[in-house]
């Protein structure tokens, strides 16, 4: 009788790592966060030098922010489901690599177009780094209670960026110039990349959904144009064809990704993540704000510099509340997702959000030092406490498997509020400067205009960003009760099921 043939050993799988580890790969995920935020935060003060030096417009100084947010924005989704696919280390590696050299090109760019075009390269790195980094923290952190105190870390970064990036940016640019702005990025890039490859172990998604290059294009289209139309309306006109065509544009290609998508067995967007209220919730608030956020940065910054004349860094001092206070609420609403889940820390959000944006727009809070600094603080604890429901909500209550999606389309709202909202309030701005408000702003915001006039060119947008605060407060209210739970239990259950089966051809 011959002897039985040995069996193969059944592959052993990832031992958990121990929490000592998984406090480093939280470290090492924030510090791609930082990068990426404090690059934001840094741009925003340097704005005024950086328009001076490349005899830059309104729409320039538009284009050097979205020209980043906008292809960010464009790639996160692909990024998130690429990381499923071939694995997330080595996706967050070469972001790292890509964000790092995007930076170096930008320090050295010896124009406005080769700067926007530079951007863009930074872009295409980060895409790869927020949303990837968020699923290997999902991964890492499985406990639900330990991984929203993860993400109340992640969400407290932030704060970090803000807190940090107007003063070492006004502090750079004051000392050595704008170019430096960009120089910070390369050791922490290479110090996270040499990170990442000793500590963060590689982790990929076991049923990875395949391309949809189709869907992707769509994607681009739709924020591309979008975009485009908005920043160059109020100089070619908001009736004029181009910016009717590109608006036509836009409205094709969300049609076709409506219509599209669906019919994909594995979508770039599986519409069913939108069936959970909290998730659907979570991406309009991502969206709203964020695009308080961007818009209030970039208003504030052209308001202490070019009308209350003062240099990047007392600028970046004037900002410090704002920013202080995002750094301490983030984690304490991290903490409350936690113990309580996401609906207080939304209406807190909401209601100082809106109130911040009110005094702006109502009360004229930039004519006084009290309110001007009130109005900072306000604004502060809201966008503190509002990062952290948005990223739990958007990943909680979905399959593992789906992590690296479900966190680039939380990504991916963050970033289209971004860009939508400097393109918005840029055009505001812009449509009430060349309407002759403030005409010593109107041609590229040369000259030294009064409060009054700057006031007046500006309330139209704080109201806008009073709306955005309004609006977080009222989803978040409504998808964050017991109904909402309910819709998103529902969801994960339709999810599990895996991939819908593909539409017949021909098929409506």
């Amino acid at each position: 009788m011959s002897a039985p043939t040995p069996r193969e050993p059944a592959p052993q799988p990832t031992p958990e790592p121990t929490s000592r580890r998984r406090l480093l790969i939280l470290a090492i995920c924030c510090t791609s966060l930082l990068i990426v935020s404090l690059d934001t935060t840094v741009l925003n003060v340097a704005l005024p030098s950086m328009r001076e030096d490349l005899h830059a417009d309104v729409a320039g100084m538009q284009w050097t922010i979205d020209a980043y947010t906008l292809v960010l924005a464009s790639l996160l989704m692909l990024a998130g489901s690429t990381a499923d696919r071939i694995g997330r280390r080595r996706v967050f590696k070469a972001g790292l690599v890509l964000f790092t050299l995007g930076s170096v090109l930008c320090s050295l760019a010896p124009n406005l177009e080769s700067l926007i075009a530079f951007r863009a390269v930074q872009a295409v790195g980060g895409s790869m780094l927020n949303p990837v980094a968020m699923s290997i923290i999902t991964n890492t952190f499985t406990e639900p209670r330990e991984r929203a105190r993860a993400i109340g870390v992640w969400g407290g970064v932030v704060g970090i960026s803000m807190a940090a990036g107007p003063l070492v940016g006004g502090l750079l640019v004051e000392s050595v110039g704008w170019r430096s702005i960009f120089w910070i990025n390369v050791p922490i890039g290479l110090a996270a990349l040499l990170l990442t490859i000793r500590y963060v172990p590689e982790s990929r998604a076991p049923k990875p959904r395949r391309p949809d290059p189709v869907g992707q294009l769509l994607v681009m289209l739709l924020l591309g144009s979008l975009t485009y139309a908005i920043i160059e309306a109020p100089a070619a006109g908001w009736t004029s064809p181009a910016t009717l065509l590109l608006a036509a544009l836009a409205a094709a290609a969300l049609a076709g990704l409506l219509r599209y998508e669906p019919r994909r067995a594995e979508p770039l967007i599986d519409l069913r993540f939108f069936h959970s209220a909290p998730f659907s919730g979570a991406t309009v608030i991502a969206v709203c704000a964020f695009a308080a956020l961007s818009g209030f940065l970039f208003l504030s910054t052209l308001y202490l510099q070019d009308v209350r004349g003062l240099d990047a860094l007392h600028a970046g001092l004037w900002m410090l509340p704002m920013a202080a206070l995002t750094f301490l609420c983030a984690p304490l609403s991290g903490r409350l997702v936690g113990s309580h889940g996401p609906r207080l820390p939304l209406l807190v959000a909401g209601v100082a959000m809106s109130t911040s944006g009110l005094l702006f727009a109502a009360f004229d809070a930039e004519t006084s030092d009290a309110t001007l600094v009130l109005g900072y603080v306000l604004f502060g604890l809201g966008f503190g406490f509002v990062n952290a429901p948005i990223t739990n909500t958007a990943v909680a209550g979905m399959p593992r498997a789906q992590a690296g999606v479900a966190a680039a389309v939380a990504s991916t709202s963050r970033q289209v509020g971004g860009t939508l909202g400097v393109a918005v309030i840029g055009a505001v701005l812009a449509s009430g400067l060349a309407s002759g408000l403030a005409s010593g702003l109107a041609s590229g915001l040369a000259g030294a205009p009064t409060d009054g006039d700057f006031v007046a060119a500006s309330r139209a947008a704080w109201w806008i960003i009073t709306g955005c605060g309004v609006c977080v407060l009222v989803v978040g209210a409504l998808t964050s009760g017991r109904w909402a739970k309910g819709t998103a239990a529902r969801t994960a259950r339709l999810l599990d099921d895996g991939p819908r089966p593909q539409a017949p051809a021909g098929s409506a």
